[in-house]
């Protein structure tokens, strides 16, 4: 069985409605409105409710970072990559490719940036990367759950499949010549973010349509790629707005 943890997490997974519960514990020494709500929507939803010690929670989990709610559920379901792009929300599409980030924390706040930003889905790898686990769906504060996820064997044919369906790929490196406000993101598109200090793979670099770059002003040369995820979508969102008004 999978678990996934913490208030904001199994609140959007049972909103959201893709994973089957076959329980969810929550702890007897906590008493207030935010798990009465969670209690309730089980309840509604017919899903069994146990009282549980701290510490049994804990050992669920495999941390004390659960917030007095651990569920017990199925496997994320992931998407194909055809459904993502199907799922579009807006005028144009706006997709984000994810070029191996390893760290759950990184790719959980990048969920959550994507889905407040609009996007209509992400596209992961299989190797090498971080999958949807209950450290992501915590860090996503649920938007994992709502979010469509496609995994994908080969990042650099990935972005050639997309391509074929008339989408523009904008891959964010510190190589990049153009600033990243400099493009006009009013064009069904997908932004290409590379692993944690590494950037992205020469191979997918050389796939994207567009490669740039957020100035650095300080002394530290880049930013931590969920940062930089959440200044590029806004940007998008920005743009996209500006235009519609």
């Amino acid at each position: 069985m999978n678990y996934i943890y913490g208030i904001n997490a199994v609140a959007e997974a049972l909103k959201a409605r893709g994973r089957t519960f076959s329980w969810v514990g929550v702890a007897k020494e906590r008493h207030d409105l935010r798990l009465k709500h969670v209690v309730d929507e089980c309840r509604r939803q017919g899903v069994a409710v146990r009282v549980l010690p701290r510490a049994e929670l804990d050992e669920l989990a495999g941390n004390n970072a659960h917030q007095g709610v651990v569920a017990v559920t199925s496997a994320k379901q992931y998407n194909n990559l055809e459904d993502v792009v199907a799922a579009k929300r807006g005028e144009h599409s706006l997709l984000v490719v994810l070029d191996g980030i390893e760290d759950p924390h990184n790719l959980g706040a990048i969920l959550r940036t994507a889905d407040a930003a609009g996007a209509d889905g992400v596209v992961i790898p299989e190797r090498r990367a971080a999958g949807v686990t209950a450290t992501v769906t915590k860090a996503s504060a649920g938007a994992s759950e709502h979010l469509p996820i496609a995994k994908v064997t080969n990042s650099a044919r990935t972005l050639e499949e997309l391509k074929a369906q008339n989408l523009w790929m904008v891959g964010l490196d510190e190589r990049g010549t153009q600033s990243y406000d400099s493009l006009d993101y009013n064009m069904d598109c997908a932004i290409v973010l590379g692993a944690e200090g590494k950037g992205l793979h020469d191979l997918v670099a050389r796939k994207c349509d567009f490669l740039v770059s957020i100035p650095m002003l300080g002394k530290v040369p880049s930013l931590n790629v969920s940062v930089a995820a959440g200044v590029m979508l806004y940007e998008i969102v920005r743009q996209r707005r500006k235009k519609s008004a």
